[in-house]
């Protein structure tokens, strides 16, 4: 006998994040402004764009906030590198 499977893949969890709305909590600091965050029930990823709101995480904006994440942590250390 085959086993079947369905399709659609349905969750409980997207329905509860469709209709209540996701449930974001902050994974990663790139800059004092800038995070990347994680839904806790469906797992979407999101990150804050130009304007600071909620954009997808897609592996572009990844690569971006890395870059960024690296350029802030050399400005944080030559500031303090002068500071002393």
């Amino acid at each position: 006998m085959e086993k079947r499977t369905n399709p659609h893949n349905f969750s409980l969890t997207g329905v509860m994040c469709s209709v209540f709305g996701h449930n974001f909590k902050v994974t990663r600091q790139v800059t004092r402004h800038i995070k990347e965050y994680e839904c806790v029930h469906c797992k979407t990823q999101a990150t804050t764009d130009v304007s600071g709101n909620l954009a997808s995480l897609t592996n572009k904006r990844k690569e971006i906030n890395q870059s960024l994440s690296e350029l802030y942590q050399k400005k944080l250390s030559r500031k303090r590198r002068l500071a002393v």
